[in-house]
């Protein structure tokens, strides 16, 4: 027993970066210690699992004694191809909201205007299916919506778009991918064919020259940026180009600062010096791209002089990083939200596309593009497995008559070639009235839209709204149906991380009360809607996913389970996975990259003499998305307890601001009251706030109406706003108290 509690000590302590032992008080950690060494190890169940967080896809293993998760630890190292030994503070100790008090293990109804009450599972989803049944009746399928849930399973997403398609009757279904990357998938599969990583993780360690843009790394992927800062003590260049001098730039062999919204234009700088002094890779383009000959023109006009003068970056900066960048024999190009929720974003996207492809670094070890992403299964569940209104699974388009075809054959079914709407723009036709149910399944678009003033008022006016969740989301407290959901640790299926790998999810434990996976609840509803859905496992979905898409065609969970993860594509089940995209063919018609000239673009809303300042949101690293898991955790609460707004030394003086002052940032949306972290990470003409909290809800200051043409992301990096000393009552808090540090997703 003694060599039992020794090892569960240095198992618990045993953290990336040393962060997460400073994250909880250390009489926590030794209490979480004690919890295992005071049991029998066999007593406990121990599951490998895939971490329930960001897209990074660290393994692990969690300890549970049945009732709660007493401790992560890291697998063995080759069981863990991503992290290895590493975990960052979420993955090792955010899981108090599991067995937190306000979890929901009860479905609850509401009886007109009432409050809710608990209900049985069978009244619950008679309620559902009569709800939407009569919408569908009465006004179509087209007038229902469902929002799927990146957090969920690739199984779970998969039978959300098939129960939008075959059960509603409606193509509108998307999910948060709408909000963050559908700009990165839209501009990566116009020019390469596939709107996804070309990397695996461990290029970031063979590169010799890694770009960042729009990525607060060491906070957003920690276990990332453990990777790229190796490889810069090991003599990598990095480059980081941000509005914010963020944490990984202190690393970073040239940091230059940007004026939020004009990415396109300081990239197209970088390739306009490639291009005139012969720089790029002159086999490279002749044998394996088109559309050289538009981008070289594109760029002329972005002369240094413009570029300095548009984005704030000097030349001698620009030119320092395009001949970086040419000089390396490998270079990695990676880049988050920063880069792409803006009303241009695919536009930005193809730039950087168009970057790394003149300079030859695509299909080689150490070299290609790599957006991070940031929900736990964002890339496969709001992706891959098509819960989209344009793609059926495996990105295959909806309009195309054959695609379509096979999808109605297999799920019997008619289904409409029109599109259906994206996430923003299913709030703005709920507006119109043209929309009148919505399903959101583990999703808080009350927080995350934009412009969450009107996001309310859609909400509150639906004819009938569904929300399941595992709390009583800001949401789903407009709901007139809630069902509880199962977190990651109580079910089984798969995820799918940022670089394409697909990785078991095994449960560690029972689902807390009444509530249940959210395929088992799709089921159930599916059934009293008509269909005949009898899947007796995950498993059992996987294996229709791979029927009906070709990039998981060899993918099946007795596979993943053997051989620790595959990475799509994965055609059939003698394929080994795909560990680099690109390495002989890009996937287009003629297996060339194609290559779109880009010219000049700015934000749709840009700051003027009422709102002198730009805006610009993101994440902290002791929080995650809108709070629903983290804020549960005490330790996590205690190193970010509130949102907060950055403002600079100067800008905060001729303001008359303070240090933990209270201050009031204000769009011509709305405002929120938060108090001030004077620091020069921001410059002069730019206040950044985090996202992850209701009392502040920055989402109120920014804009639902100018979205990206292609993705239909919206500008949540750049708004225009004011701020000064907020006049009220409220007292100043201290700087300590306002939280550290931030990060993109």
């Amino acid at each position: 027993m003694r060599r039992a509690r020794a090892k569960a000590l240095k198992n618990v302590e045993q953290v990336a970066e040393g962060v997460a032992a400073e994250t909880l008080p250390e009489g926590k950690l030794f209490e979480i210690a004690r919890s295992i060494g005071d049991r029998r190890l066999e007593e406990l169940t121990v599951e490998d699992t895939t971490c329930g967080y960001c897209a990074v896809g660290c393994r692990f293993d969690l300890y549970s004694d049945g009732e709660e998760v007493l401790a992560a630890r890291p697998t063995a190292e080759e069981d863990a191809p991503v992290n290895g030994i590493s975990t960052c503070v979420k993955g090792k100790f955010g899981y108090d909201f599991v067995n937190s008090d306000d979890r929901l293990t009860s479905p609850l109804v509401r009886d007109g205007d009432d409050e809710f009450r608990e209900a049985t599972w069978d009244e619950a989803l008679a309620r559902v299916a009569e709800g939407f049944g009569s919408i569908r009746e009465a006004h179509g399928g087209d007038a229902l919506s469902v929002i799927a849930s990146s957090k969920a399973t690739n199984e779970e997403n998969y039978l959300m778009g098939k129960f939008a398609r075959q059960v509603l009757g409606t193509n509108s279904v998307d999910n948060c991918n709408r909000l963050c990357h559908s700009s990165t998938v839209a501009g990566l599969a116009r020019t390469f064919g596939y709107g996804a990583a070309s990397i695996s993780t461990e290029d970031l360690e063979l590169a010799d020259c890694i770009l960042l843009t729009g990525s607060n790394t060491t906070e957003a992927h920690p276990v990332l940026a453990t990777r790229i800062k190796q490889n810069v003590r090991d003599g990598a260049d990095l480059l980081v180009f941000d509005p914010r001098e963020v944490q990984i730039a202190e690393y970073a062999t040239q940091y230059s600062r940007v004026r939020p919204g004009y990415d396109a234009v300081w990239i197209n700088g970088i390739i306009r010096h490639v291009v005139e002094n012969g720089l790029y890779d002159e086999s490279f383009v002749a044998e394996r791209t088109t559309g050289f000959a538009d981008v070289a023109a594109a760029v002329r006009e972005f002369t240094p002089e413009r570029v300095e003068a548009v984005t704030g970056v000097p030349p001698e900066e620009i030119e320092a990083a395009a001949e970086t960048i040419a000089d390396a024999d490998a270079c990695v190009f990676g880049w988050t939200l920063g880069l792409t929720e803006h009303s241009h974003g695919t536009e930005n996207v193809l730039a950087m596309a168009n970057l790394a492809a003149i300079t030859g670094n695509l299909g080689k070890p150490g070299a290609g593009v790599s957006p991070f992403r940031g929900q736990n299964n964002v890339q496969g569940g709001g992706g891959d497995m098509g819960p989209l209104p344009d793609n059926f699974p495996g990105y295959q388009d909806l309009a195309d008559d054959d695609v379509r075809a096979r999808f109605e054959d297999a799920w019997d079914c008619d289904i409409s070639p029109e599109y259906g709407y994206y996430t923003t723009q299913m709030f703005l036709a709920a507006d119109r009235g043209d929309l009148r149910g919505m399903y959101v399944i583990g999703e808080n678009a009350a927080l995350s839209e934009p412009g969450v003033n009107h996001a309310e008022r859609v909400l509150r006016d639906l004819e009938f709204l569904v929300v399941q969740d595992l709390f009583v989301t800001e949401t789903a407290e407009y709901a007139d149906v809630v069902l509880p959901a199962c977190s990651f640790v109580e079910k089984t299926g798969t995820f799918t991380n940022t670089d394409r790998t697909v990785q078991m999810v095994n449960a560690v434990m029972e689902p807390k009360g009444d509530s249940r996976p959210d395929w088992e609840i799709l089921q159930d509803l599916a059934n009293r809607m008509g269909r005949d859905w009898d899947y007796e496992s995950t498993a059992e979905v996987m294996d229709e996913v791979n029927s009906l898409t070709p990039i998981y065609g060899g993918v099946t969970h007795e596979r993943v389970r053997e051989e620790g993860g595959l990475q799509w594509p994965c055609p059939d089940e003698d394929h080994p996975g795909t560990e680099r995209l690109y390495e002989d063919s890009f996937d287009t018609e003629d297996g060339r990259a194609t290559l779109h000239g880009v010219g000049y673009s700015e934000p749709a809303e840009t700051p003027d003499e009422e709102y002198p300042f730009t805006l610009t949101t993101g994440r902290v690293l002791y929080q995650y998305h809108t709070g629903t898991m983290t804020h549960r955790e005490e330790g996590l609460m205690e190193y970010a307890p509130s949102d907060f707004v950055e403002v600079h030394p100067e800008t905060a003086a001729n303001h008359g601001i303070d240090p933990g002052d209270m201050v009031t940032v204000a769009s011509r949306r709305g405002e929120i009251v938060v108090p001030a972290q004077v620091t020069d990470r921001v410059g002069t003409d730019t206040v950044f706030v985090p996202i992850h909290f209701a009392e502040s809800a920055v989402n109120r200051l920014t804009d639902e109406e100018h979205l990206d043409p292609d993705a239909a992301t919206p500008e949540y990096k750049v708004s225009a706003v004011r701020i000064g000393p907020y006049e009220g009552d409220s007292e100043p808090i201290g700087a300590g108290d306002v939280g550290t540090g931030t990060g993109d997703d």
